[in-house]
C-alpha cells in the first residue's frame, strides 16, 4: 500500500487555501469586524486534535475564536459517535442553536466529525434540524473552507459525508492549539480491528500511518515551541507502520521520538492489547522521555465475552503483558477501559471482570455501560439483561475501582514527585494543577508563575481522583 496515494495532494490543499481566502473576503464584505467562530468538541483526544486543525482552517479564513456560542458568527460541533449518550448530548446542543438562528439568521451552524459520517445521522440532521447549514464527516475535514464558501454563495445547505473506507492523511494544515504546556500529535488515523461493539472503523476508516518523517518534523516543531507534555495519538498506536512497507513499528518510532532534542515528555494512546509487546515495554523502559504510563483497554475479564467482542486476546495474555510491563517498569501506572453489560454477559462473567480489577489494580478506569451502535455486529446480538441490572453491576464496578484508586493514591503521600504544572486549580485551597509522569492529577500550593514548568511536589494528601501537596 502506497502512502502517497492517501496523503491529500498539495494541489488540493492549495485549492482549499484559495477557498479560505474567498471566505475571508466574503466576511469582510458582510461584517464591519472580524468574524468569530466557536468550536465545540465532543469525544476522544483524536477529536480534540481534529478541532485544532479546524481552528487552523478558521484562522486562515480570517476568524477569531470565542468560547461564547451566542457571540459566534460560525458555530461548529465536532462530534463523537462512540456511545448513544454522546450522540444525544450533541443533538441536545445542536437543538439549542435554533434560538441563535432565530435571533441572527446569518449565523452559520456546522455539524462535523464521526456522527454525520453515519448516513442515518446525516439524514436525521437533514430532516429534523433544518437550521443546520453544513454537515460533513471525518473524511471531508480538509474540505471545510470549500464547504463554507459553497454555503455562503449557493444559499443552500451543504452535506458531505463522502470518502471511502480507506480514508486519507491530511498533512500541511496548521493546528491552532489551546494554551498550555501539553499537545496532541496524531501519528495515524483509523482502525482495522472491528470490535463488535465499536463504530469507529466505520466512521474513521482503515488504519493509515503518517510517515515517520512527518511525525518527527511535527514533534520537533512542538518541542521548539515549548510544549512539555506531548501525546502521540492513534486509535491503536501499537499497529503504527503495519500498513506501510518500510515504516518503523511503533516501538521504533518511539525511539526516534525519544531522540528528538528538547525538554519534554512523551505519552501515547491508545494501545490495543493484541498488538502490545514486550518490545514496546522494553523501549518504554529505556527511553528517558517516554512516560512510564500506559492506557491498555481490557474491556472485560471474561474470555468468552472478549471473544464475542472480537478483541483477539484473552485474560491470560493480558495479564502476561501487565506483569512484564511492571517487571521492566516498576513505577508504571496503568489505566484501562471496561464495558459493563455487553450483550449476553452473565453475572459470573461480570464477577470475572471484578476479579481482574483486583488482580491488576489499575490506577484508574474509564467505565461504560454497553451502548448499542447500529451497524455493528453486537447490535444484532441477544441482550436479555435489563438496564437496571447493568446499572447495578456498573455501580459495583465503580465501588471496587474507587477503592483501589484510593489505596494506590494513598501510597504517594509523603513522597516527592516531579510534576509538570499545567494550569490553575479550581480547588479554593490550592493554586495550581499538575501532572506526574504517571499522569496523576496533583493540586498544589505554589506560585502561579510556575505554569508550564516542571517542579518538585511534596504530596501530603490524596483522594480517589487526585493528589494534593505543595511545590518544594
Amino acid at each position: 500500500m502506497d502512502d502517497r496515494n492517501r496523503v491529500i495532494p498539495q494541489e488540493e490543499l492549495a485549492l482549499q487555501q484559495d477557498y479560505a481566502d474567498r471566505v475571508r473576503q466574503l466576511y469582510r464584505a458582510r461584517l464591519p469586524r472580524q468574524p468569530l467562530a466557536c468550536v465545540v468538541t465532543f469525544g476522544c483526544q483524536q477529536n480534540e486534535a481534529d478541532s485544532e486543525l479546524i481552528r487552523g482552517m478558521l484562522a486562515d479564513m480570517g476568524f477569531g475564536m470565542t468560547d461564547d456560542e451566542e457571540r459566534a458568527d460560525l458555530l461548529i460541533f465536532n462530534t463523537c459517535a462512540i456511545r448513544e449518550h454522546a450522540e444525544m448530548r450533541v443533538f441536545g446542543n445542536v437543538g439549542q442553536t435554533s434560538h441563535y438562528k432565530k435571533a441572527n439568521p446569518d449565523v452559520m451552524i456546522c455539524v462535523c466529525g464521526c456522527m454525520p459520517q453515519q448516513p442515518r445521522v446525516a439524514e436525521t440532521i437533514k430532516k429534523s434540524y433544518p437550521y443546520v447549514d453544513i454537515v460533513f464527516g471525518t473524511h471531508a475535514l480538509y474540505k471545510f473552507p470549500q464547504l463554507l464558501y459553497r454555503r455562503l454563495t449557493e444559499k443552500k445547505r451543504i452535506f458531505d459525508i463522502s470518502g471511502d473506507e480507506r480514508g486519507v492523511i491530511l498533512e500541511g494544515v496548521r493546528s491552532v492549539r489551546k494554551e498550555g504546556p501539553s499537545a496532541w500529535l496524531s501519528i495515524m488515523y483509523g482502525c482495522n480491528n472491528f470490535c463488535t461493539y465499536c463504530i469507529v472503523p466505520y466512521v474513521r476508516g482503515r488504519e493509515r500511518s503518517r510517515s515517520p518523517e512527518a511525525v518527527l518534523e511535527e514533534l520537533r516543531s512542538l518541542a521548539a515551541r515549548g510544549y512539555r507534555d506531548i501525546t502521540l495519538l492513534g486509535q491503536n498506536v501499537n499497529s503504527y507502520g503495519l500498513d506501510q512497507q518500510g515504516y518503523p513499528d511503533f516501538a521504533e518510532l518511539l525511539e526516534r521520538c525519544n531522540a528528538v532534542e528538547g525538554d519534554f515528555r512523551i505519552r501515547f494512546m491508545t494501545s490495543h492489547p493484541k498488538d502490545a509487546s514486550e518490545k514496546l515495554f522494553d523501549t518504554m523502559a529505556k527511553c528517558g522521555k517516554v512516560c512510564h504510563s500506559i492506557h491498555l483497554p481490557v474491556q472485560c475479564g471474561s474470555d468468552r465475552v472478549l471473544k464475542a467482542m472480537n478483541r483477539r486476546y484473552d485474560t491470560k495474555r493480558y495479564l502476561e503483558l501487565v506483569d512484564y510491563a511492571r517487571k521492566v517498569m516498576p513505577d508504571l501506572t496503568i489505566t484501562s477501559d471496561i464495558i459493563v453489560g455487553f450483550p449476553g454477559e452473565t453475572e459470573a462473567e461480570f464477577e470475572e471482570t471484578l476479579a481482574l480489577l483486583e488482580r491488576v489494580r489499575f490506577d484508574s478506569l474509564f467505565t461504560f455501560i454497553y451502548s448499542r451502535r447500529p451497524g455493528t455486529l453486537a447490535a444484532e446480538m441477544p441482550d436479555p439483561v435489563t438496564r437496571e441490572e447493568k446499572q447495578r453491576r456498573f455501580d459495583r464496578l465503580l465501588e471496587v475501582q474507587n477503592r483501589i484508586s484510593r489505596e494506590i493514591n494513598a501510597g504517594y503521600v509523603g513522597k516527592t514527585e516531579t510534576v509538570l504544572i499545567d494550569g490553575l486549580s479550581d480547588d479554593p485551597n490550592y493554586d495550581l494543577t499538575a501532572r506526574t509522569a504517571g499522569f496523576k492529577l496533583v493540586h498544589l500550593r505554589g506560585d502561579r508563575g510556575l505554569i508550564g514548568q516542571y517542579a518538585r511536589a511534596e504530596i501530603d494528601r490524596s483522594s480517589t481522583w487526585a493528589l494534593f501537596g505543595k511545590v518544594k
